[in-house]
């Protein structure tokens, strides 16, 4: 396995975040949810454990009536993520050189 290989951001909800997150500063709540396709407590679940991994950052603010809450990676989740990616790409490279065989055919 490759050792950029991240079983933590690699859970499929957590990557869909940290994908959605990577080149963006500040993303909101509400667009992650719908982006993603999940509720809002399975969304707070992950970026609660995404937080306390020190991937993201989580702010909430209060405009007017209503609380808005704003998700940015950290400089460390964003490492962490193109590690991970970069890990993937490794392996995909991997298996497509195996996949070609030894002739280059497939």
């Amino acid at each position: 396995m490759d050792p950029c290989f991240d079983e933590f951001i690699h859970v499929p909800a957590r990557l869909s975040i940290v994908a959605l997150l990577a080149p963006a500063d500040w993303v909101d709540f509400g667009f992650l949810r719908d982006t993603i396709g999940t509720s809002d407590s399975a969304l707070s679940k992950q970026l609660s454990a995404l937080a306390e991994a020190g991937y993201v950052t989580v702010r909430k603010d209060q405009q007017s009536r209503a609380r808005r809450t704003s998700v940015q990676l950290t400089p460390g989740g964003r490492q962490a993520f193109q590690r991970h990616a970069a890990a993937l790409e490794r392996i995909v490279a991997a298996a497509s050189g195996l996949a070609a065989g030894p002739d280059g055919g497939g």
